[in-house]
């Protein structure tokens, strides 16, 4: 068999052994949620403000600050960014 079907199938196993909590190699990374309504409220912008202004929609921003969903990627950095230097990135963005 090829390495590529190999690679593929020892994933496989790993993806398997993990849905069903058996001991496996895969790491899992798990990140704290994200208070996105405290960010909000530390910068002192509303809603409509704070969407607007980091490219958020409000939808998106709305069910972050419900719990309903949780920011992944550029969008958890960028907030994880803005609650610990809210100025440098208010001031980046002003520029």
């Amino acid at each position: 068999m090829s390495k590529a079907f190999e690679s593929i199938k020892a994933g496989l196993g790993e993806a398997i052994a993990h849905a069903t909590s058996e001991q496996h190699g895969a790491r899992v990374s798990h990140f704290d949620p994200v208070d996105v309504k405290a960010i909000r409220a530390q910068v002192g912008m509303s809603q409509t403000k704070f969407a607007a202004s980091f490219g958020i929609s409000i939808g998106t921003l709305r069910h972050w600050e419900r719990g309903d969903r949780q920011p992944h990627g550029p969008a958890r950095v960028l907030l994880t960014v803005l609650s610990k230097q809210p100025e440098a990135v208010l001031k980046a963005l002003a520029a």
